[in-house]
């Protein structure tokens, strides 16, 4: 599956939390809202999120150099792993402190609350423009995919953060309205207060998911089994009768590293085998464009002819 695409997304969302983010600020000056402030402060890390994504982006595109011989295609992991780091430190603690310090100690009635659910309407409606983007642009890497295995298993990490972060807007911005109107038809400001707490925590759990998804990414992650199954199916043909050891390792999301040991016979001359593995790495390559270092091994079969599938790598985990 194709990891490419995800920049028009990034850069809507850049464009959308930017521009929430000032008016949210603004309101905050005029009602004192908790939830605007703490949702400001959700806007201004979403801005700067997205910035480092592009400047992610950019930075793996570097050509390979000796002191990184298979390129720079993991910046974008850990950019994205970064993000993840900054919506936890920036968004949940921020919003939680916020919550909990006007919880315990009491604060003065919301001045001009409408101001508020004025800003937050907008607001509402420019995530929503860059959260459709955001489907837009993973709708073809998703494939028959549920959403959440999307999440799960895209090589991409920049679609699966730009939705869970305008996901996550969203449903803040609803808590936020939430607040600020129970706030004003109750008279009591507590509400404006949990709201905030709820928006923290909130963005602990997108942060802890997001987390998890690019640190596997980071550390180095595999092909899934699908992919590994047309990996091997290219591989075998001609004078290569199995393939008898696989490893693969995503080296960037448009790079996939192939190393394999491949079964050929004894009585084949050296050029015979020189001209299979010539013809193996082109079937492969035509199969799975992405694969772009590949390495290959022959070697005598010398196990006992069990099945191809049980000496491939094993499904990725992400949790771990």
């Amino acid at each position: 599956m194709s990891a490419s695409g995800g920049g028009k997304a990034i850069v809507a969302a850049l464009a959308a939390n930017a521009g929430i983010a000032v008016a949210k600020f603004v309101g905050f000056a005029i009602t004192g809202s908790s939830s605007m402030l703490a949702e400001g402060v959700h806007s201004v890390a979403d801005t700067s999120n997205q910035g480092l994504l592009l400047f992610g982006r950019r930075r793996a595109r570097r050509e390979a150099d000796r002191s990184h011989p298979f390129g720079y295609g993991r910046d974008r992991f850990f950019y994205s792993f970064i993000v993840a780091l900054l919506i936890f430190s920036l968004g949940s603690v921020f919003a939680l402190y916020e919550g909990i310090h006007k919880l315990t100690a009491g604060s003065e009635d919301l001045t001009s609350p409408f101001v508020a659910v004025a800003i937050l309407v907008v607001a509402i409606a420019l995530e929503t423009y860059s959260f459709r983007t955001a489907i837009k642009e993973s709708q073809e890497l998703k494939g028959d995919q549920s959403w959440w295995g999307f999440i799960r298993t895209s090589v991409n990490p920049e679609l699966p953060v730009v939705l869970l972060e305008d996901l996550g807007a969203l449903i803040g911005l609803v808590l936020a309205l939430a607040g600020v109107g129970l706030s004003v038809l109750t008279g009591n400001v507590v509400f404006d207060a949990i709201g905030t707490i709820c928006i923290g925590v909130l963005l602990g759990v997108i942060a802890v998911i997001l987390i998890v998804e690019t640190k596997s990414l980071l550390i180095g992650e595999g092909a899934s089994p699908p992919l590994v199954r047309t990996i091997t199916g290219a591989l075998v043909g001609g004078p290569v009768e199995r393939v008898i050891h696989l490893r693969t390792q995503y080296l960037g999301p448009e790079e996939l590293l192939v190393a394999a040991k491949i079964a050929v016979s004894s009585s084949l001359p050296t050029e015979t085998v020189a001209e299979a593995i010539d013809h193996a790495e082109a079937r492969l390559r035509d199969a799975v464009p992405e694969a772009r270092l590949i390495y290959l091994e022959p070697d005598l079969d010398r196990s006992d002819g069990s099945p191809v599938g049980e000496a491939l790598d094993p499904t990725p985990d992400r949790a771990g």
